[in-house]
């Protein structure tokens, strides 16, 4: 017998909430291109105040100024992403009948709060300073928030996923357990390389190594003199070289796979190209010295290629997560 609370959920297809959450999803990588944009011209503390700019939702000024602009931009997509994302939340608890789903749609919520707060305290607390990694409280959690807003992106994709009418009505044979720990596994490096761009991005390293593919001007693959920049710089790119052999195995192998959908095929397909952007915008960012746009399409396009291949693999794990039998 139905109980009060789930009265009216259903777990068919509820179209007009599956475009939702694909909208809402989109909206994220506004956000990610405006924070992005916002940190490459170093327009983070361009207001000392939080969560108001200035002490207005609409400070004096914001629209003729480059900086101010940015980041109000950012602050204002964030409050969007916020109420969007908690909309998003109200409707699945109201109507969708999968607990796991209703429980994700709620991590969700406390994603992007915990993001704001995050996002608060790196302007609130940047005047304290941390000598023994010589930079600031403030820049730490702009770190944090760098690496949270990668989850929240992948949280935002699973939720859309699991509303659209594929997922719904999905008839092909699962895959294979070994293509999905591959994708976990390409999943979690992206992850890491995506954090470590995140500390090197807010150390003010992203010129720490001012060659490529050289790493100093003799053409030689070591730097002549270490610290902690250069050595984060190089990890960066050393993850890149990792990813530059997994994705591709990641895509190939799904392309043979006999439960893959033409869409999961397609989706491979974009990832070789995503991948291949990714790695000419971030040699083109040490050539140009840092090019704003340069830099701002570097940030998107990773945040794009960590959603790709999490979305290849949360699909992957489609029939482990609506408890069909596994391959």
């Amino acid at each position: 017998m139905a109980t009060p609370s789930s009265r009216g959920r259903t777990s068919a297809h509820q179209p007009a909430l599956a475009i939702f959450a694909a909208l809402g999803t989109t909206w994220v990588f506004v956000l990610v291109l405006l924070g992005a944009f916002t940190t490459t011209i170093g327009a983070g503390m361009v207001f000392a105040d939080w969560p108001l700019s200035n002490g207005s939702l609409n400070p004096r000024g914001w629209l003729d100024n480059l900086a101010m602009f940015a980041e109000h931009s950012h602050r204002l997509s964030a409050g969007v992403m916020s109420t969007v994302t908690i909309i998003l939340a109200a409707w699945l608890w109201r109507t969708e009948a999968r607990a796991w789903l209703r429980r994700l749609a709620v991590a969700a919520v406390g994603l992007v709060l915990l993001q704001a707060v995050v996002g608060g305290l790196r302007v609130l607390l940047d005047h304290f300073q941390v000598a023994m990694v010589d930079t600031s409280v403030g820049r730490l959690f702009a770190m944090l928030h760098a690496v949270l807003a990668q989850l929240f992106v992948c949280v935002l994709i699973a939720v859309a996923a699991a509303c659209s009418r594929g997922w719904i009505q999905w008839k092909l044979p699962p895959v294979t357990p070994a293509l999905r720990r591959l994708g976990v596994i390409c999943c979690v490096l992206l992850f890491t390389q995506l954090a470590i761009a995140a500390v090197m991005r807010h150390s003010f390293a992203g010129l720490a190594v001012p060659t490529f593919p050289a790493s100093n001007i003799d053409g030689g693959l070591l730097p002549r003199e270490w610290n902690f920049r250069v050595g984060i710089h190089l990890a960066h790119r050393a993850m890149a070289l990792v990813l530059f052999l997994t994705l591709p195995w990641f895509a190939f192998r799904l392309c043979r796979e006999r439960g893959a959908s033409p869409l999961m095929r397609a989706g491979a397909a974009v990832l070789l190209v995503l991948l291949g952007a990714q790695i000419i915008l971030g040699a083109e960012i040490i050539w140009t010295y840092r090019a704003v746009y340069v830099t701002t399409g570097h940030v998107l396009v990773g945040a794009l290629t960590l959603a790709t291949t999490f979305w290849l693999t949360w699909l992957a794990h489609r029939d482990v997560i609506e408890g069909a039998p596994a391959a």
